[in-house]
């Protein structure tokens, strides 16, 4: 695996958890995260050429093993006296929209019935048994796929299950994910399922990259003689795993490592003990691949490197990395008194820590991020103006720099009416292919999910018809009735937030972040894509495109500055432009427009400006948009505005302090004592 594309962008630590994984899979799949073109899909694939080969069953599809074969095997029981075929590893690629039936394989519903026929088609997880499953854009992936993929992974076992028809074939592989962060995070219990994580960067040094566009002609150029020119490499490497396996069983892990292991997981305050399994395995491994009979101290400090930084995470803005200092003082404290600390150990092919990250790469051990400095606000006074107008002659308040978000806290559900055919997600109502059975209706194609009370019901009438004599219920192929499931869908979340003078002090603004930065979490917790609209001074702007990443929006939000005019008309226009282009790209995913403002409406001397909102909300409501309006007027005296912003949106209106959970369980309460 020298994947010469990517060798000179300072990937040792990808590599090396690829290799860890490749001399024992029990380390639990690797998660490469990086930025869009640092080779990661180039360095994956490398890795299935230099895995040892695998001896099969000849025929079976499922890849059983002649000296060990798997009793439960649909195309089994096999003879332990066949010979076995040789065949080199597989590397099976998962599609980010691959149906669940194509993941795990389907059973044939039509022929169990009618015939009494088990016949099962294997999936992907069957293909990549004893090789490797790579899922790129893993992060884009549905959660229920993903779960099913780590569920697979752990207990080396798929399952198949429809109506009461199931079958089971062994499914041991090593996972790989790859994922562009940008593109948005996987929820903190999927990460944890993923045994090693790394982060890559492409390299600031203009000489390295040179030098991979070099290779990159090369092989362009002449792939035979490309490919010979490493093979040599790769030989080489594909031994050292095989001896490593090999070396794997006899490896030990005594009682002051398996201390050390503890002790480094405790002080990161991880949940859960899966981490301390997934370091001292990574560390045996490590051991393995360095050709020690036992674990040491820099075996340890190389899996808690790549095992803990996804798992120190509290929420989804949190960034993930390890502070150096702790990881050292948790090895300290488990060393023996006696035992001196070890030197700074040999290379990440030989073993030991990883080295420092490239001049202006990122720093994979710094922990959170800090907040940066934000200048103060020269005057923090609170508009007042009943018109709606900001202070001055015409003139636009001051701008002020960015105030820091007010703590986030849990919001109650937002919700699009109706029922939507989206994809799955955890928020409006939606038909598909999760959920529960709430009908049952003529499948237009392959049942999939067989509605048996439907289709006994369907078939009753025709018994006699059909010649029935026996116990046996005849069935025909027009009997069959698909199951209708009801779930949830993920929704375009669109944030217009308004960053304008009239939204009064930076205590205010502070809340307001604050509650948009708690709806934020909200949507990535519903699996929702964001976008954020902001408007202030002369205009509006889309400060971050429908995405993914609710990450990115909630740095937007961060830095946002606020001052100047109110211009309500272009915020809301600006929303319409943007709901209108993904409606074109995401046709399925209905979207939410989440408002926050005032509900004033300022600008130049002369115009409607009110008026002009209002049309504006007219547009989007007779576009079929759902909106609700936060309104976040405060003091004593209250204009209302936003309720009538509302009302032209045909929306909801909440009052900024309503949003939160605990204000709707106050409610029902407060309902139900007065009953």
């Amino acid at each position: 695996m020298t994947y010469p594309f990517g060798a000179v962008v300072g990937m040792d630590d990808m590599r090396l958890a690829l290799l860890l994984n490749a001399v024992s899979p029990a380390v639990g799949g690797v998660l490469v995260r990086g930025e869009k073109g640092t080779a990661k899909s180039t360095a994956v694939r490398a890795l299935a050429a230099v895995l040892p080969p695998v001896d099969v069953v000849p025929g079976c599809r499922f890849a059983c093993d002649p000296a060990t074969p798997d009793p439960g095997c649909p195309d089994g029981p096999h003879d332990t006296g066949v010979p076995g075929q040789t065949r080199p590893a597989r590397l099976v690629e998962l599609p980010v929209g691959a149906s669940e039936d194509r993941v795990v394989g389907s059973l044939d519903l039509e022929r169990a019935l009618t015939e009494g026929v088990k016949a099962f088609e294997p999936g992907l997880l069957a293909a990549a048994h004893r090789g490797v499953l790579y899922v790129d854009e893993v992060n884009l992936l549905h959660d229920h796929l993903v779960d099913l993929l780590l569920d697979a992974a752990a207990l080396g076992t798929a399952y198949v299950e429809r109506e009461g028809v199931s079958v089971r074939h062994a499914a041991r592989f090593l996972l790989v994910g790859t994922m562009n962060p940008e593109e948005g995070e996987l929820r903190p219990q999927l990460l944890d399922r993923f045994g090693l994580t790394v982060e890559v960067a492409a390299p600031r040094d203009p000489a390295e990259r040179a030098e991979v566009v070099r290779r990159r002609f090369a092989y362009d150029a002449d792939p035979a003689g490309f490919t010979a020119t490493w093979a040599s490499d790769e030989s080489a490497l594909a031994q050292r795993i095989a001896e490593a396996r090999t070396r794997l069983p006899h490896v030990v892990l005594s009682d002051a490592a398996l201390g050390q292991v503890t002790s480094v997981c405790a002080a990161f305050d991880v949940d859960g003990l899966r981490a301390d399994l997934v370091t001292a395995r990574a560390a045996i491994a490590h051991a393995a691949w360095c050709g020690r009979e036992e674990v040491t101290e820099d075996d340890v400090r190389v899996a808690a490197r790549l095992a803990l930084p996804h798992r120190r995470r509290r929420n989804p803005f949190d960034a993930p990395g390890l502070d150096d200092d702790t990881l050292e003082q948790a090895l300290d404290d488990a060393r023996p008194e006696d035992d001196p600390p070890e030197g700074g150990g040999p290379d990440h092919d030989g073993g030991g820590s990883p080295p420092p990250p490239p001049d202006g790469g990122p720093a994979p051990d710094d922990g959170p991020p800090r907040a940066e400095g934000r200048a103060e606000a020269p005057d923090d006074r609170q508009y007042r103006d009943k018109g709606g107008a900001e202070p001055g002659d015409g003139g636009s308040a001051p701008e002020r720099g960015a105030v820091a978000p007010a703590d986030p806290f849990r919001t109650r559900r937002l919700e699009v009416p109706g029922i939507g055919a989206g994809v799955a997600g955890r928020r409006s109502r939606a038909r598909g292919d999760r959920g529960r059975v709430v009908g049952a209706t003529r499948p237009t194609g392959t049942v999939t999910r067989l509605h048996l009370t439907g289709t006994v019901l369907a078939a009753a009438p025709h018994q006699v018809a059909r010649g029935r004599t026996g116990p046996g219920l005849r069935i025909a192929r027009e009997d069959l009735r698909q199951a209708t499931l009801e779930g949830r869908e993920g929704n375009l979340v669109l944030f217009v937030v308004d960053a304008s003078g009239s939204m009064g002090s930076r205590s205010r603004m502070a809340a307001v972040k604050g509650a948009v930065l708690s709806l934020l979490l909200d949507a990535y917790q519903r699996r929702d894509k964001v976008g954020l609209v902001t408007f202030r001074g002369v205009g509006a702007e889309l400060a971050l495109p429908p995405t993914w990443s609710v990450e990115a929006a909630a740095a937007r939000l961060r830095e946002l500055p606020t001052g100047g005019r109110t211009p309500l008309a272009a915020g809301l226009l600006r929303a319409h432009d943007a709901l209108r282009v993904e409606r074109v790209r995401d046709p399925q995913r209905r979207p939410l427009l989440v408002v926050v403002t005032d509900g004033r409406a300022t600008g130049a001397r002369g115009g409607d400006h009110l008026g002009d909102a209002r049309r504006a909300a007219s547009l989007l409501a007779h576009g079929d948009v759902a909106s609700v309006v936060v309104d976040c007027e405060s003091g004593p005296v209250r204009l209302g505005l936003a309720g009538v912003l509302g009302t032209a949106l045909g929306a909801r209106t909440l009052r900024l302090e309503e949003l939160a959970a605990e204000s709707l369980a106050a409610t029902v309460r407060s309902v139900r004592e007065a009953a």
